[in-house]
């Protein structure tokens, strides 16, 4: 193997969110994967440490560039220059668009369960969430577009937060649903703003459809927000773009980041998205044919050992949904009863809304060995809390 995703990399005593734990847990929840990032991104960043001087940082052409030719290769989606703004952040850019587009006391809809810092943009900052819940049949998630009109045409709703590809049920949306969702939204005079920082995380031999370009509603009636952040692990380096085409809308997003402060790089998060997007793409075709494979050994695994816990049908992100509706309706419980017990430390679905009170979302970005232990700590866990 070109790259060895099997190596362990100790994170403990490094400041780490997701590894600031006890000596005796495994923490498998945050969505940061256990992987040194490309060695192009470690090669630019070391060279610009080096240099010595950090002061204030443009953003130059290169990086442009570097966004354009990654989503046009990679994705079919032809960005323009004038569309794109540097962000700090994917969250930060959200909240800050929910701010500029909608007005306190607006309802923003949001398909749920879904990723749960969504809902602290909309309700901290005096709007209100409108759920609109996926439908779970089979093990798998779809739309009801009859729910979705729904809360669309309320006069008061005036945005919807689209998660493309879904956190945390790991679904891409299919053109003709983005293209739908597009229509309604237009038709309702409700924006859209995408979140696709999990696009470039897909299983091999599935690829995500960008929100925008599927229609002209789309693209003129769009906020996406993008980021090397999850496929090349960089959350700690605040980098991230919004591209918004429609000029009056534009407008609106930029000034709104420039006067929330969040426009302006670090001295390393422009060269770091510049070599992730520009010259890791071997590592991420090597990363993601590894994440699938963690995918399918945790598949089997689960099959086999806890056949009460359901893999709910997923193709990206390298976070697992698992349906634990057999064992419990209290995924809270499960979950802190699973780390008391095992040391195991997962998301109980709850915080997600929607249906996600009897699932469990694991992370397992991370060496095989160790995505195994986790997984029996869970099985562990699972037939404890069921004994008890």
């Amino acid at each position: 193997m070109l790259y060895d995703f099997d190596a362990p990399v100790n994170r403990r005593n490094t400041r780490s969110v997701k590894w600031d734990v006890l000596p005796n847990e495994l923490p498998m929840w945050i969505a940061d994967m256990d992987f040194q990032t490309a060695p192009a991104v470690t090669e630019a960043l070391i060279r610009r440490a080096q240099h010595g001087v950090f002061g204030y940082t443009t953003v130059p052409d290169e990086w442009y560039a570097a966004v354009q030719n990654h989503w046009k290769k990679n994705h079919g989606f032809a960005i323009q220059k004038e569309w794109l703004c540097f962000c700090t952040g994917v969250v930060p850019a959200v909240t800050s668009a929910v701010k500029r587009v909608t007005n306190a006391g607006d309802n923003v809809v949001l398909q749920t369960p879904v990723y749960d810092i969504f809902f602290h943009s909309v309700e901290n900052t005096g709007r209100h969430v409108l759920e609109s819940r996926l439908p779970y049949e089979n093990g798998a998630y779809g739309v009801d577009f009859d729910d979705l009109e729904q809360k669309l045409a309320h006069p008061n709703t005036t945005l919807m937060i689209l998660c493309n590809p879904h956190n945390p049920v790991g679904h891409i949306w299919s053109k003709k649903e983005l293209k739908t969702i597009g229509a309604l939204c237009r038709k309702h005079g409700v924006t859209v703003l995408s979140d696709e920082i999990h696009c470039d995380v897909t299983d091999t031999g599935f690829a995500y459809q960008p929100f925008a370009p599927v229609s002209q509603e789309c693209l003129y009636n769009s906020i996406t927000c993008i980021s090397p952040s999850k496929a090349f692990n960089l959350g700690g380096m605040h980098t991230a773009a919004v591209v918004v085409p429609d000029p009056v809308l534009r407008n609106k997003i930029v000034r709104g980041l420039n006067s929330d402060e969040l426009a302006e790089p670090n001295c390393f998060a422009v060269d770091a998205a510049i070599a992730a997007f520009e010259h890791g793409g071997e590592w991420l075709t090597a990363l993601r044919e590894y994440i699938t494979q963690n995918k399918k050994a945790a598949a089997a695994f689960i099959k086999e050992h806890i056949p009460t816990v359901h893999l709910a049908e997923q193709n990206a992100t390298y976070l697992l949904w698992l349906d634990c509706t057999r064992i419990t309706d209290n995924a809270v419980r499960l979950s802190e009863h699973i780390r008391k017990q095992t040391g195991l430390f997962v998301t109980a679905g709850t915080q997600y809304r929607g249906n996600g009170n009897g699932f469990l979302r694991v992370n397992i970005a991370c060496p095989r060995a160790r995505m195994l232990d986790g997984l029996q700590r869970l099985q562990e866990g699972i037939n404890t809390y069921r004994e008890a």
